[in-house]
């Protein structure tokens, strides 16, 4: 039966198948070499002193030092504040989180030193390809030119969001999805609009697991997949699920957060 979403609008519940403000910057816009490994971008930064390679997620609100090696370069308790320098800009004082990172560094083939989340980024225009992999950070009004199809970006739990849909090949949910540039799985689905009934394993889906299931179409940007890999998440803020990079690896991505707006090309 149709209900209500979150959304405000009747949906079907789809199945799946059973298988930042800145200080003392040294220029306005700077362009780094990134790596693409385990569905996931890590770029090289120094973080509160500590060098290493982050992940560059705009899915997380709040962008996080490994603990363990927070904890080697003399740093307690589960928060702190640094400096951050990435792709030849600095950000004096940064708030941080100070937490174990999660399941997508345990198949990278460097040791993540944290995540340089949405907290960091949202004061920028940020560009994004994954092949060759790119990333830009321009201040508001020096990025260069870039076409393609222009996205409302919204805003959940301090994430950006931008509107997709997905079918089941029987039913369709429309709705904003967090867009996770460091996600790595394609995309994750809140199980409120979204279950595998099929599934022998159902908490293998979600983001500790190591399953994914299948949808038959999903829409975004323009383009269509199909077959796409799928997981499981639980509710968080009102977004419908995440699109993660293995999804967004099809498209050249322009944030433009200053500007409330997400530009997407096709990938060259």
């Amino acid at each position: 039966m149709p209900r209500v979403s979150r959304y405000g609008r009747r949906v079907m519940r789809v199945s799946l198948a059973s298988l930042a403000l800145i200080a003392a910057a040294p220029a306005s816009a700077a362009e780094v070499a990134c790596r693409y490994d385990a569905g996931a971008i890590t770029v090289p930064a120094v973080i509160a002193g500590i060098a290493g390679d982050y992940i560059l997620d705009t899915g997380s609100a709040a962008s996080v030092l490994d603990e363990t090696q927070a904890q080697a370069a003399g740093f307690t308790g589960s928060t702190a504040s640094g400096d951050v320098k990435v792709a030849g800009l600095t950000l004096q004082g940064r708030p941080l989180r100070v937490a174990p990172l999660d399941v997508r560094t345990w198949n990278q083939p460097t040791p993540a030193s944290g995540v340089i989340g949405a907290d960091v980024l949202q004061g920028f225009v940020v560009d994004v390809s994954y092949a060759p992999c790119r990333v830009r950070l321009s201040t508001p009004g020096t990025a260069p030119p870039f076409q393609g199809q222009t996205l409302a970006l919204g805003w959940d739990a301090g994430r950006p969001t931008a509107e997709a849909s997905v079918s089941d090949g029987a039913r369709e949910l429309v709705g904003r999805f967090v867009i996770a540039t460091g996600m790595n799985a394609p995309l994750r689905l809140a199980d409120d609009l979204a279950d595998a009934p099929g599934a022998s394993r159902p908490d293998e889906l979600y983001p500790d697991g190591v399953w994914l299931a299948r949808l038959s179409v999903v829409r975004f940007g323009g383009s269509v997949g199909r077959d796409v890999a799928a997981g499981l998440m639980k509710p968080d803020g009102e977004a419908a699920g995440m699109l993660g990079a293995q999804v967004l690896a099809n498209f050249r991505l322009r944030f433009d957060f200053p500007a409330g707006r997400l530009v997407v090309a096709p990938a060259r």
